[in-house]
C-alpha cells in the first residue's frame, strides 16, 4: 500500500515510517525542509518537500496515495496559533477532495473535544470539525495524550532551580503517551480499511509528584520536587523567557485545563482498552541520559 506522512521525521514520523516500510508499505514522507530529502530516503521512503498550507502541493502528493496520516506540526513563532491550525486543517481538506484518498488518520489530543480553554489544543478541536466535514472519506482521529518528551523542556529549570514547576502539579493526574507508541497505533490504523471513530493514546497516568520522584531518581537528584505556580506566575515567567504573550497564554491556558482536570474528562470516559508499552519509568532513562 501507499502511505503519505507529515510531520517529517519527528518523534512520531521516523519510527512509523521505518515501522510501515518494514512492512512493505510504500512510504513518501513530506517535509517543509529540503535538507531531510536525504535523510527521509536513507530509510528507503520517498521525500516530498512542499508546505502543509499549500493545498495544490498537497493533493499532488496524496494522488494515488492509500492512505495519510495528517498532523500539525507545532510552531511557538506564530500570533496566531488556532488560525494557523485552521490554515492548515482547510488544505488538508482542500487536497483531501482534489486527490481522491479516503484513508486518513489524523492526529489530533486528548481535550480536543473542548471548545474553550484549552490554549493550543483549541486548533486540533478545529482541525477535527474540518476533516469531519469532509465527504466520503474513512477517517480515525486519534487523541494521544501529553507526549513525555515536552517533559525534556523542564529540564534547563531542573538544573537551574532543583525543581519542575508549572501552574499544575501535586496530585493532579498526568496522562502521558511516547511517541513510538503512537506511531504504533498510527501503523495499525493505516492498514484498516475503515474509519469512523476517535481513539485514546495513552502509555501511563501518574500525579506530577510520581514524576518528579521518577525523573529525579533518574538523574541523580532524589528530592527532586514538582512546584504550582498560579496562572499569573507561569505566564510572567514564559515571558521572561522569551515567549511571546500570545504563546505564554496558551501554555498556561493548557496548564490549568490539566490543573482542574478538564482536559482528562472525556478521556476517562473513553480510555483505550489497553496502554502503550512504554511506562514513566522508562521514559525515565531516556530522559537521564539527555540531561
Amino acid at each position: 500500500m501507499k502511505f503519505v506522512i507529515t510531520g517529517s521525521l519527528g518523534n512520531i514520523g521516523r519510527p512509523l515510517t521505518k515501522a510501515l516500510v518494514e512492512k512493505g508499505h510504500a512510504v513518501t514522507v513530506i517535509s517543509s525542509n529540503p535538507e531531510k530529502k536525504n535523510e527521509i530516503e536513507s530509510i528507503d521512503a520517498a521525500a516530498a518537500i512542499g508546505s502543509l498550507d499549500d493545498a495544490n502541493f498537497l493533493a499532488s502528493t496524496l494522488t494515488g496515495a492509500d492512505g495519510l496520516f495528517a498532523m500539525v506540526p507545532p510552531d511557538y513563532t506564530t500570533g496566531d496559533s488556532r488560525g494557523r491550525y485552521r490554515k492548515i486543517g482547510d488544505s488538508y481538506a482542500t487536497a483531501i477532495k482534489k486527490s481522491g484518498v479516503t484513508r486518513v488518520v489524523q492526529l489530533s489530543s486528548i481535550g480536543a473535544d473542548l471548545d474553550e480553554g484549552t490554549g493550543f489544543i483549541l486548533g486540533s478541536h478545529d482541525v477535527e470539525g474540518i476533516l469531519g466535514a469532509v465527504p466520503n472519506i474513512e477517517l480515525t482521529t486519534l487523541r494521544p495524550a501529553y507526549f513525555y518528551t515536552n517533559l525534556f523542556n523542564f529540564a534547563g529549570m531542573i538544573k537551574a532551580a532543583d525543581m519542575i514547576g508549572a501552574n499544575y502539579g501535586g496530585n493532579d493526574l498526568m496522562i502521558m503517551v511516547h511517541p513510538r507508541d503512537i506511531a504504533a497505533v498510527v501503523a495499525e490504523e493505516l492498514e484498516k480499511p475503515t474509519g469512523g471513530d476517535v481513539r485514546y493514546i495513552a502509555s501511563d497516568d501518574r500525579s506530577c509528584d510520581d514524576i518528579a520522584k521518577v525523573l529525579g531518581e533518574a538523574i541523580g537528584k532524589p528530592d527532586l520536587k514538582w512546584v504550582t505556580f498560579t496562572d499569573e506566575q507561569t505566564q510572567a515567567g514564559m515571558e521572561q523567557n522569551g515567549f511571546s504573550p500570545h504563546i505564554a497564554s496558551n501554555f498556561t491556558e493548557l496548564g490549568a485545563s490539566v490543573h482542574s482536570g478538564r482536559l482528562r474528562k472525556d478521556y476517562d470516559l473513553h480510555k483505550p482498552e489497553t496502554l502503550g508499552k512504554v511506562k514513566l519509568e522508562d521514559f525515565a532513562k531516556e530522559f537521564a541520559a539527555a540531561f
